[in-house]
């Protein structure tokens, strides 16, 4: 895992301006041959806890999964790890509103598009659906973060609105938040409870 991590790196440094030969050196010696290009870091978490649930070890399947920082930069990141860099299949999550960055991004890479999937808002409402909103606040209360919530839930911007959009919005309002519950959300699903959009990636792997 570690060595993953840095490649992982080193694909971030490249996609920032740097050189490749530290990426390139390093998915031929760890025999990378995919890479899921993931919005951001709770992405990254959430698809990190599943494949750990399942048993899975991605690093030994010759699988990275890299955060990408935005979707915007999946053009980017397409362009560095599929046919027009090191060749690497490419699979990944994209949110509904941001499928046309990816669209774009692929077909620029020459890279197909069978292995992305959607989630309709992202993946953390993918999550809080998938659970119920009574275990999602049930999974806040047990982190200690009750207070918080009932603080947020007293602002006038969340009066009215459905308890599904709360959470969500709660879990972006304080940094590392997301990429915690990230983790916790699918630590908590049963395996039928998995969303489509993440349960067809990692099958896809």
């Amino acid at each position: 895992m570690t060595d993953m991590r840095a490649f992982r790196d080193a694909v971030s440094g490249w996609a920032n301006g740097g050189a490749g030969g530290v990426a390139r050196d390093l998915a031929v010696r760890l025999g990378v041959r995919t890479a899921v290009l993931l919005e951001g870091p709770s992405d990254l978490a959430a698809v990190e806890a599943l494949t750990a649930r399942q048993g899975r070890d991605l690093a030994a399947e010759g699988v990275c999964a890299v955060s990408m920082g935005g979707a915007m930069n999946v053009g980017r990141y397409a362009g560095l790890l599929g046919p027009p860099g090191l060749g690497l299949r490419l699979a990944g999550l994209c949110d509904e509103r941001e499928q046309p960055f990816y669209d774009r991004g692929l077909n620029r890479a020459r890279a197909p598009h069978r292995g992305f999937f959607v989630c309709v808002t992202d993946l953390e409402d993918e999550l809080i659906r998938a659970l119920g909103t009574a275990t999602v606040e049930e999974i806040v209360r047990a982190e200690g973060d009750h207070r918080a919530w009932e603080t947020f839930l007293h602002q006038p911007a969340q009066h009215g609105r459905p308890r599904q959009q709360q959470l969500r919005r709660f879990l972006g309002t304080k940094k590392g938040r997301k990429i915690r519950y990230g983790r916790l959300l699918v630590e908590a699903l049963d395996p039928r409870q998995v969303p489509a959009p993440l349960d067809g990636l990692l099958g896809s792997l």
